[in-house]
C-alpha cells in the first residue's frame, strides 16, 4: 500500500464506504486465505480517499467538508459482483462494483475538493479489494475463487478513518448520506 508520510504530530486519515455485515467477514476473511498481511489490518470497504496526511489542525475543516459533502447525497444501494484485477498496472484483485458507480463517482470527486483536494495518481475506479501485493498464485487464485462473489446492500453514509500506529485503519466518525432521493447532486 502507498502511504504517505506523516510526521509525529500529524494523523493519517482515509474515507471510504464500510461494507457491511456479513459481506465484510466474508470478504476479510476471503483476503486472509489469499495471504494477504494486510487483510486484518484493513476492513473491506470502497475507497472514496486514499490515504492522506494531515494536521490535528486540519481535522475540523475536513470533518466539516465531509458533513457539507454527506449533504449532498441520498443514500443508494451498491452491488458487489464478480472479480477483477488491475494487473499488470498493479497487484491487485477486487470485487467490482455494478451498482452505484455514479454515486461513488460523485462522492469521491466531492470529498477530494476543499481542504481534502488532491490529485489522483490513477483514474477513480470503485471497487473493493481482496487480495493486493501478494503472489501471482494467489491472485490468480482470488480471481478465481471471488469470480462469482455477489453482494448487495444500501450505503447510508461514508466513514473517516484514521490509521493507527499499530498498522490497522479503523473507523472514527460516519457522515450520514442526508440528501432525499430526488433532490441529490448528481455526477
Amino acid at each position: 500500500m502507498n502511504l504517505p508520510e506523516r510526521g509525529p504530530d500529524q494523523v493519517r486519515i482515509g474515507i471510504a464506504i464500510e461494507v457491511p455485515e456479513p459481506f465484510a467477514t466474508q470478504l476479510q476473511d476471503a483476503r486472509a486465505r489469499f495471504g494477504d498481511p494486510l487483510a486484518r489490518s484493513i476492513p473491506p470497504h470502497v475507497t472514496l480517499l486514499g490515504p492522506t496526511v494531515l494536521d490535528p489542525a486540519e481535522l475540523d475543516s475536513a470533518r466539516a467538508h465531509l458533513t457539507a459533502v454527506a449533504a449532498t447525497a441520498a443514500p443508494f444501494q451498491v452491488h458487489l459482483r464478480g472479480s477483477a484485477t488491475f494487473r499488470p498496472i498493479s497487484p491487485v484483485v477486487f470485487i467490482q462494483v455494478v451498482e452505484g458507480i455514479a454515486e461513488c463517482e460523485h462522492l469521491e470527486s466531492t470529498i477530494r475538493t476543499g481542504p481534502l483536494a488532491q490529485d489522483l495518481r490513477f483514474n477513480y475506479h470503485p471497487h473493493v479489494t481482496v487480495a493486493h501485493e501478494v503472489p501471482d498464485a494467489a491472485l490468480d487464485a482470488a480471481f478465481d475463487e471471488m469470480a462469482t462473489y455477489e453482494a448487495r446492500f444500501e450505503v447510508a453514509g461514508f466513514s473517516l478513518y484514521e490509521h493507527g500506529d499499530d498498522g490497522v485503519w479503523r473507523p472514527e466518525q460516519v457522515f450520514p448520506l442526508t440528501a432525499d432521493a430526488g433532490t441529490a447532486t448528481a455526477s
